[in-house]
């Protein structure tokens, strides 16, 4: 069975057992979970999902590894809570939503030019009316990150096999890794921390745009702090279940690109699975606003002539970079003046 498959087949069952188990009684446990964001005066943008469970906890350093797969197997079997009101704010605008049938909302916000403070501003995700006999204030702060006027560029950045060793093409290796390890204890690829924030300089923005489920959100952003990665919205994707928690990596890419018109962008992936070609149709679906493509060389089999028969054809005026290392990115990047 597929790592996705797997996934899918463990989250469906829980959902099955969990429907039969708690019907329509108050949540025990409600939790809003507001991801970090990301705007401009274009508009914002905020994610976030609605559990009926208890925060997951934080590891420690030395802990066992019975305790790093019971806080991993939680990250999964999660109680979601479909039809919450709520109400989202931001730099003086407010707008309601409801979560959808797997507890996902997704809003945009427009706030009056200048409301801004960047780099970043801190929103509320708030109960909006009573939900399952639930009426006292349940309130969240949410960061939204603003790029600073002395940006340059952004980075765009998938996480598995391009900063996290992963081994996404070892579909038991990924599962045991998933399980068992936690944000001390997983490896970034040598590096991959001084070369983001070289990359970021300070105000660059980076975002994380990758395939992983939304489950892994806290602990990504674990792991981004512990190791010293510039922070930033962490975007994510459901393996199964509704739009919300489903959008494709291009379309977040593409709200990244929209929502900041003023910044190109450097566009960081592996050669793992899919990031040559989802690259390749943003720069080319958006000419002038791309810098440079970084990919990460973590193939099983590099003479498989996947990635080579993109860059073999790139007509571009956009490196296409196929590279060993994090130093192999750095010394490309130092040549085009990006660090």
């Amino acid at each position: 069975m597929g790592a996705s498959r797997w996934v899918w087949w463990l989250e469906r069952a829980w959902d099955r057992a969990r429907l039969r188990r708690t019907g329509t009684r108050p949540p025990t446990e409600l939790r809003i979970e507001a991801y970090i964001g990301h705007g401009s005066d274009l508009g914002v943008v905020v994610r976030g999902r609605v559990l009926d469970d208890p925060a997951p906890s934080e590891a420690v350093a030395g802990e066992g590894v019975g305790a790093a797969v019971r806080r991993s197997v939680r990250q999964f079997l999660t109680d979601d809570l479909p039809g919450v009101p709520l109400q989202v704010s931001v730099a003086g605008e407010t707008v309601r939503t409801t979560t959808d049938e797997d507890g996902y909302f997704r809003v945009r916000l427009r706030p009056a030019p200048g409301r801004l403070t960047a780099p970043w501003t801190t929103g509320t995700v708030e109960l909006a009316a009573p939900y399952r006999g639930i009426t006292d204030p349940r309130t969240v702060p949410v960061q939204v990150l603003v790029p600073e006027a002395g940006a340059r560029f952004a980075v765009v950045s998938d996480i598995d096999d391009t900063i996290l060793e992963t081994g996404v093409q070892r579909a038991l290796r990924m599962v045991a890794q998933t399980l068992t390890g936690s944000a001390l204890t997983r490896t970034p690829f040598p590096g991959a921390p001084e070369l983001y924030r070289d990359l970021a300089a300070g105000a660059n923005p980076v975002f994380y745009v990758s395939s992983s489920p939304w489950n892994l959100h806290a602990f990504l952003i674990s792991f981004l702090r512990h190791h010293g990665f510039p922070l930033g919205p962490v975007l994510l994707r459901d393996l199964i279940g509704t739009a919300a928690g489903r959008e494709q990596k291009t379309g977040r890419i593409q709200e990244v690109l929209d929502l900041h018109p003023g910044l190109d962008v450097v566009l960081i992936g592996d050669s793992g699975e899919k990031d040559p070609e989802v690259y390749a149709a943003v720069a080319r679906a958006n000419p002038g606003r791309v810098r440079a493509i970084y990919i990460r060389e973590v193939r099983l089999d590099p003479g498989d002539g996947r990635v080579e028969r993109i860059s073999g054809s790139w007509s571009e005026d956009v490196p296409f970079v196929l590279a060993a290392d994090s130093d192999a990115v750095r010394r490309h990047a130092t040549g085009l003046g990006l660090l």
